[in-house]
């Protein structure tokens, strides 16, 4: 499987990882805080098993090729390359904490390209760290979280001479902003999600600076400060840092780049003010001055700063346009002659499409079923108007901000899915609605420009469905609702925009989880995993299974914080990101089925697998209508 992780830079709040962690001497010092980000640029690698080995081979930013090299996964073996240090150390080292804890085997890692610069305060280090656990977690299905990523990455990296922060590490999150807080030995993480495009240049000053020499001046004002100068870096790292940083958060979570533009001068200068009068031969920093001021850039930026340690090492700016951005480098490439980097922090693929499956027979609420599909069964909802299921799953998606509809339909169900909802009812009978029902019978034409068909050939199975619907949805993230389940909210956000809202968050997969007794978990599919709030709302799956066994569930499925007899199984909305296709096609052409069909949860699974599935508790509740006594209980609880 091929991995990327990007660089990490620090938007604001840089120092403050080890600063935060002297509270485990000193609980008057305030928490650290930080806004970190991956970056567009990163590491690229090819990963697969190997039965007793690391075989690793790496391609520079240059283009250089370095490898084949062969370390024994053996503990003595892997401890004493990352102990030397040098070019594999940081992969060796994660090897070793990985062997440490979990059984595995080895790995062939081809880091076949490069393209974030070394040692500039990207945090390259602790990207191939990170690597090394995701790839250990993949590839034998570890099931760690980010954060368990992130911790077997950090304590890799420091059995190398480097000695990183826990702040390093959040490249494992991706190109999206991330807000850490830093309070003793624990570490706090919370994913945010930006509204619009926001533009950076990242800029290599191509000068000097000594990184552990500050390091070391700024760490002699900490525990406790002895003198002004002491106090008042204290002061910049923690009341100052964590207005700031929280300030920032709220301006970047809202898109306002003007704004952004102007904290990043109020910190630098607050930083130029305590700080630099620690390490002044190192944090003056003439040639970073230089660039923020440069005057030919203030037309196209709201504001700079500078990065990681600070000193003439590496520059940021936050541009007025993506037009501004590329002028900014323009101007720095020609009149400085320093190299820069984009970083563009996306608002993210936007989820417009929902696909509801309704191809499927009806088979245990036959003769009903031949008469008329089950998705059409009428429905009285609150408003006290009668309606077919599929209109209710439909108006579900349009309420959540879908902009498309797509349904799979049989070929000789078409007629009947089309006629509802694009053929308005003869003039005649129009004449004899009431009013209010007129104007319902216009909408429901406006409804049927937003919903498209797509034909099932031939049924052969959940998954066989959702992959007709390829070219329909292209690439792009989807919204999936069952046809035969209807949906009810318990909170002024329908149970659908639950979903959207903690995609937009979390950048990944999302699938609905409801509590089921464990009487019931063989007729549904059933998830595992660790909670990521505090809350028990927001799951990190480690494991899809379809209609468990109660003794399977009670190994492989238990989720912390449920009494012994209850599980989590799907609700029956999902958001999806498009790789689920290329894994469908996969098993379609290698005729891989279960139970005789084509089947989405071992599809989800690896989807899960490498690229991380959420769950979330839905705040509502689910109705089905594939079963008599289900409809029957659907038709007198819906309404209420």
């Amino acid at each position: 499987m091929k991995i990327f992780v990007p660089g990490r830079i620090c938007l604001f709040g840089e120092h403050s990882d080890w600063a935060g962690g002297y509270r485990r001497i000193n609980a008057a010092i305030e928490k650290g805080y930080a806004l970190i980000s991956g970056t567009n640029q990163g590491i690229y690698a090819e990963v697969e098993p190997h039965p007793s080995a690391l075989i690793l081979t790496s391609t520079t930013p240059d283009g250089q090729t370095i490898g084949p090299v062969e370390i024994p996964m053996e503990p003595r073996a892997l401890l004493q390359v990352a102990e030397e240090g040098g070019y594999w150390s940081y992969i060796a080292g994660v090897a070793y904490q990985i062997q440490t804890n979990y059984h595995v085997r080895g790995l062939v890692i081809d880091n076949y390209r490069t393209d974030m610069p070394m040692k500039k305060g990207l945090s390259s280090s602790a990207a191939i760290s990170v690597l090394t656990a995701r790839a250990f977690n993949r590839v034998y299905d570890l099931k760690m979280t980010v954060r368990g990523e992130m911790e077997m990455a950090y304590q890799g990296e420091i059995t190398t001479p480097s000695r990183c922060g826990r702040l390093d590490q959040g490249c494992a999150f991706g190109v999206r902003p991330v807000l850490m807080t830093f309070d003793g030995e624990r570490l706090d993480t919370r994913e945010l999600q930006v509204k619009q495009d926001l533009y950076f240049v990242i800029v290599d000053l191509k000068a000097r600076k000594d990184t552990m020499e500050i390091l070391r001046r700024l760490n002699r004002c900490y525990p406790f400060a002895q003198n002004e100068i002491e106090a008042g870096v204290q002061e910049l790292l923690g009341p100052i840092n964590r207005r700031i940083v929280h300030q920032a958060m709220e301006a970047l979570v809202a898109g306002d780049a003007q704004r952004l533009g102007a904290l990043m001068i109020e910190a630098q200068s607050f930083f130029d003010r305590y700080a630099a009068p620690a390490c002044p031969e190192e944090l003056t920093a003439p040639v970073l001055h230089r660039v923020l001021n440069y005057e030919p850039l203030q037309p196209h930026i709201w504001g700079g700063k500078g990065v990681g340690s600070q000193g003439d090492g590496t520059a940021q700016f936050i541009c007025r346009s993506e037009a501004d951005q590329q002028a900014v480098i323009e101007i720095i490439e020609r009149d400085l002659g320093m190299e820069c980097l984009k970083l563009t922090l996306s608002s993210g693929p936007k989820v417009r499409k929902a696909l509801i499956p309704a191809a499927g027979f009806g088979t245990r609420l036959f003769p009903a079923s031949k008469a008329t599909k089950k998705e059409l069964f009428p429905i009285v909802d609150r408003d006290g108007i009668a309606k077919p299921a599929i209109l209710l799953i439909v108006e579900e998606a349009l309420n959540a901000g879908m902009d498309e509809v797509i349904i799979i339909v049989q070929e000789h169900d078409l007629a009947a899915f089309q006629a509802f909802f694009n053929i308005q009812v003869p003039i005649e009978n129009y004449n004899k609605l009431p009013p209010h029902f007129q104007e319902y019978s216009k909408r429901l034409l406006e409804i049927g420009r937003r919903v498209r068909f797509v034909i099932q050939t031939t049924q052969e199975g959940f998954g066989h469905a959702v992959y007709c619907a390829r070219e329909a949805i292209g690439d792009e993230p989807f919204l999936l609702m069952l046809g035969d389940h209807i949906y009810r909210s318990d909170s002024e956000r329908s149970c659908a925009q639950q979903l959207v809202d903690a995609f937009n968050q979390h950048g990944v997969s999302v699938v609905g989880l409801r509590r089921t007794p464990e009487a019931m978990i063989g007729s549904f599919g059933t998830v595992g995993g660790r909670w990521l709030d505090d809350e028990h709302r927001t799951l990190n799956i480690t494991e899809f299974a379809e209609k468990p066994t109660v003794d399977y569930a009670r190994t492989n499925l238990r989720v912390d914080g449920l009494p012994e007899d209850e599980y989590l199984t799907l609700f029956g909305q999902y958001i999806i990101k498009p790789q689920i296709f290329n894994y469908l096609e996969e098993h379609i052409r290698a005729n891989v089925r279960e139970r005789g069909e084509f089947q989405l949860t071992s599809a989800l699974d690896r989807l899960r697998q490498e690229d991380g599935f959420r769950g979330l508790i839905v705040d509502g509740q689910r109705f089905d209508i594939g079963l008599p006594e289900y409809y029957l209980r659907t038709l007198a609880d819906f309404s209420k």
